[in-house]
This record gives structure tokens, C-alpha cells and sequence, in this order.
């Protein structure tokens, strides 16, 4: 038996091998495909021709008695790879003619993911820190572009210090929040203005298949061009109202992680052993306690400035509360038929995206279990 088993690892460790050589080979295309993209300024990231290749791809499996399911999570897991790669060709320049751009906390995470685009692209980038004030004028005097990303509870008076600047630099943020920072450069500056707020983390690779949400100023033809920039980087475009913005982020964001904090609290107040919860939990229980911890392995202050940037957090978080105590309600009456009913409230609320993110949540469950090792 030793023997036999010998033999077919000592076989599949030479497919691995070849599998290694192939995805060598790829990823050594897809080197050439970003030379190209750069060169004639495409987007890195091709919905169509992705969504195209995959189900050539899985066809092609199945006609192998492969599993489409794996020959997608390969690709897919590749194609991540593949775009961080399409990163170090650049990116062609959409406005070379711009003046340096000015990065106003430039030296934090986002602020430098900002300036390495910019930078990939073909622009001057230049820094103004919290210790550079006092040669704000030096620094500012020819900007052609400027974008506020430092804390949220700073933005608004962070941009009350740039009322000098030239009449057609544009005046951007990358803030979550939007109504206030949006009105303050709109106050501060005459000229082209317009928010931004990335709806990502620094820590990503690559801008592919990421949003970010624009809130128009005004002149929005004096910055079609940055917005056209942002495509060719991978990321898709959201355009909203500020109003509207706000309003949206008080439940994908304040809510959000006001449920995860209090979660949080309430394990380490119960402590109780989490390794044991490791060990006992299912791998939607290790996601979902994934998901709170990483609220604090970051920044406390940010999410202190997110949940309480607005007073309709604060009203929607206790519309919430109010909603838990019902439900508790429900629970000591014994009310399962008031439960089933509610159940289908939400269901019905769903629609098809009940039955679309179950199977992506089986997806990610596939995963999360993949990557789960047992003693």
C-alpha cells in the first residue's frame, strides 16, 4: 500500500510541478497584456472578456469530467494575481498636461495607495503632511489637483486651509462621508470640485473590480478625466448624490460596524476561550467571527469617526435597537409564528438576492473551509 501511494504522490507532484510551470508562463503573459493595456490606456479590469473566459473555461472542464466549480476558482484565484501584476506596467496618462497633484496626509495608508497610482500613471505627485504646513503655500501654489485624505473628523477643517488655491486646480476628498466635506470645498473653492470615496481599504493589491463612489461638485467636465483615470486602474464608477451617499453608508458602514463593535464587546466581556469557539466553529461562524475581528486589528479613531460622523447614524442605530428588543420579545413569548412571519418579510424583501447570495456564500464557505487547518 506505502508503495502504490508512492507512486501516485511521486505522479501528482509532477502535475503540480507542470502546474507551476504554467501558471509561471501566464503570469508572464499577462506581464506583456499590462505593457499593451499601458500603452494604449485600456482598463486593466474587462468585465466582458472575463465573464467570456470563464465560461469557455468551465465548458471546457466539463467536457473533461473536471468540476467547473474548480477550474473557476483557479482562474478567478490567478486572475487576482494577474491584475496585481498589470499594476507595475503603469498606466497610460489621461491628462499629462496636469500641474503636480498635492496629496493633503498623503503619508497615510490610503493617501499613499493614492499617490502610487497617480504616480503609475505618469503624474507628479507631491505630499503635504501635518508637519508641512508651514510651507503650504510653496506646496500648493501650482496644484493642479488636490485630494484631502486624512481622518474624517479632520476633512472638514483640513479643507477650510485651502481657500488660496489656484482658480482651476480640483479640489477632491477621499472621505466616507460625503454631505459635509463636499459642502466645505464647494464653500472653500471656486474652481472644479468633486468627492470621492473609495470603497476600499489600502491593504488591496489592485483597484481591479473595486468601487468607488463619486459625488459631483461642480465643473464636472474640468474632471472627467480623473474619473476616466480611476476606470483604466481596474476600479468601477459609482455616481450619487452626497445626500443620497450618506444615507446608504449609515447602513453599509455606521450600522455596519456599531453591530460588529458591540458584538466584540460582548465576546470579551463573556470571555470566553476563543480558541475553543476556533475549534467548535463551522466555517460560517470562523467568517463571521473574521469579520469582527478585523474591526480591531485597525484603527480605533477611524471607526469612532465612521459610526459617529452623522446624527442619522445615531437615529439609525437606535431604530435598530429598538427592532433587537421586539425580537427578543418574539423570543420570550415563544412566538414562532410571529418569527416565520417576519422570516418572510425579509425573505420577500430579498427576492432573488436571497437565492444569489446563498450561493455566493457557499462560494466563500468553500473557501474559508479550504483554508481551514485542523490539528
Amino acid at each position: 500500500m506505502v508503495a502504490e501511494l508512492s507512486i501516485l504522490r511521486d505522479q501528482i507532484d509532477d502535475v503540480d510541478r507542470q502546474m507551476v510551470e504554467l501558471l509561471a508562463r501566464r503570469l508572464a503573459l499577462v506581464e506583456q497584456v499590462g505593457v499593451v493595456k499601458s500603452k494604449h490606456g485600456l482598463p486593466i479590469y474587462a468585465p466582458d472578456r472575463e465573464a467570456a473566459m470563464l465560461a469557455s473555461r468551465r465548458q471546457e472542464a466539463e467536457s473533461k469530467g473536471v468540476p467547473a466549480d474548480l477550474i473557476e476558482d483557479v482562474l478567478r484565484r490567478t486572475m487576482r494575481e494577474s491584475y496585481s501584476s498589470e499594476n507595475d506596467s503603469g498606466f497610460k496618462c489621461l491628462n499629462p498636461q496636469l500641474r503636480p497633484i498635492v496629496i493633503v496626509g498623503g503619508h497615510g495608508q490610503l493617501g499613499q495607495l493614492f499617490q502610487r497610482m497617480f504616480e503609475l500613471s505618469g503624474y507628479q505627485v507631491r505630499i503635504l503632511g501635518s508637519d508641512d504646513w508651514h510651507r503650504a503655500d510653496e506646496i500648493l501654489h501650482d496644484a493642479g489637483m488636490v485630494v484631502v485624505s486624512v481622518p474624517i473628523h479632520m476633512t472638514e477643517a483640513i479643507i477650510a486651509k485651502l481657500a488660496n488655491l489656484p482658480k482651476d486646480c480640483i479640489l477632491t476628498d477621499l472621505t466616507s462621508v460625503k454631505s459635509g466635506p463636499l459642502q466645505a470645498m464647494l464653500d472653500i473653492h471656486q474652481g472644479p470640485v468633486v468627492g470621492l470615496h473609495p470603497m476600499f481599504g489600502p491593504e488591496i493589491p489592485s483597484l481591479a473590480k473595486q468601487v468607488v463612489v463619486y459625488c459631483d461638485g461642480r465643473q464636472p467636465e474640468c474632471y472627467q478625466w480623473l474619473l476616466e483615470q480611476i476606470q483604466i486602474w481596474g476600479a468601477s464608477l459609482n455616481r450619487i448624490s452626497a445626500i443620497e451617499h450618506d444615507q446608504g453608508m449609515t447602513l453599509i458602514q455606521a450600522l455596519r460596524h456599531f453591530t460588529s463593535f458591540v458584538y466584540g464587546v460582548h465576546l470579551a466581556e463573556e470571555d470566553p476561550k476563543i480558541e475553543q469557539l476556533m475549534s467548535l466553529s463551522s466555517p460560517i461562524y470562523r467568517l463571521e467571527l473574521a469579520m469582527v475581528g478585523r474591526l480591531f486589528a485597525q484603527d480605533a479613531q477611524l471607526y469612532a469617526d465612521i459610526i459617529m460622523s452623522a446624527p442619522q447614524n445615531l437615529a439609525m442605530i437606535k431604530r435598530f435597537h429598538q427592532r433587537f428588543g421586539e425580537a427578543i420579545a418574539m423570543l420570550e413569548r415563544q412566538d414562532k409564528a410571529a418569527f416565520k412571519q417576519a422570516f418572510g418579510q425579509v425573505e420577500h424583501w430579498f427576492g432573488d438576492y436571497a437565492q444569489y447570495f446563498l450561493v455566493e456564500s457557499q462560494g466563500l464557505l468553500r473557501q474559508a473551509n479550504d483554508s481551514t487547518r485542523r490539528k
